[in-house]
Parts: structure tokens; C-alpha cells; sequence
């Protein structure tokens, strides 16, 4: 079975990279923004929906960035076949949610919902010197970093 993740690649104009952190199930992770494809959703359309639920943002796709050629389990299901697709992304209008300066700054309402919610999530920039694939939790992040470094 495969799992189908969809992910976009926001640089801002000073070259800093916008990752998502987030508190799922009692985990910390830190992770490029999107998520995964549904049933009758093509992948840019994926990346739109995702960028719009997670940050209320619109954003345009560039370019198409990396798909995952090689073989990762998932995190979270390991009888299944990860296959992660990155975008890069700009966005259409500012950035409205807040965007922390500290990794897992998560707010005391955000806190509140972990509870019936179970995953928590807040958004900041790495800045471009700071970036390296150790900030990253999955190895596939790890790898689009790398590349990243070495294509940008």
C-alpha cells in the first residue's frame, strides 16, 4: 500500500525556508508544510488544499521540486510505502498565522485542543544559513534539504 504526501517549498525573499512543527500523538516533528493526497485530488491541488487548511494561505506553485526515489516506510504505518512530492511554492498574499521564532512555541489555545485533537502545529522560518537535515524529523526531509543546499 502507498501513502502519498504532498508538500510545498516556501522560500521567502531573505531565503529562509518555512517549516511546520508539530506535536502529534505525544511526538515532536519538524517538517516542510502539506500533507496527504485524497481520494480524487491531484497533487498540486493537495499542496493548495493543504497550504490553505494548515495556514489560511493561498499560495501558487512554481515549480515541481523532488519525488521520492527511494524506498521509506511510513512513520506511522509501516506496512506502507511513503512517496513524498515537493513543490516550491510562493505565496499570494501575506502570511497571517503567527510565525515563531522558537521550535514547538505552541500557544495555550493550541495546547487546549491537543487534548480532543490529538496533533498541534506552529510555523516558522529557518534561516537559509541555519538550514541543514538535522532540523528535519523524516528522512525524506532530510534528503530534500540536501538537495536544497545544493541546487538553490
Amino acid at each position: 500500500m502507498f501513502n502519498i504526501r504532498v508538500y510545498g517549498i516556501l522560500i521567502n525573499d531573505n531565503k529562509d525556508i518555512l517549516v511546520s512543527d508539530e506535536y502529534i500523538k505525544g511526538n515532536y516533528f519538524t517538517k516542510f508544510c502539506g500533507g496527504g493526497l485524497q481520494i480524487g485530488e491531484g497533487t498540486i491541488d493537495c499542496v493548495l488544499r493543504e497550504f490553505k487548511e494548515e495556514m489560511n494561505l493561498s499560495i501558487e506553485v512554481l515549480q515541481h521540486f523532488y519525488t521520492t526515489d527511494f524506498y521509506q516506510a511510513s512513520a506511522f504505518h509501516a506496512s506502507q510505502q511513503l512517496i513524498s512530492i515537493y513543490y516550491l511554492v510562493k505565496p499570494l498574499e501575506e502570511i497571517t498565522v503567527p510565525i515563531k521564532e522558537n521550535p514547538f512555541d505552541f500557544d495555550a489555545e493550541q495546547l487546549k485542543t491537543y487534548e480532543s485533537t490529538q496533533q498541534i502545529e506552529s510555523f516558522r522560518f529557518i534561516p537559509w544559513e541555519n538550514l541543514s537535515e538535522d532540523i528535519m524529523t523524516f528522512p525524506i526531509d532530510k534528503k530534500v534539504v540536501q538537495l536544497l543546499k545544493n541546487k538553490i
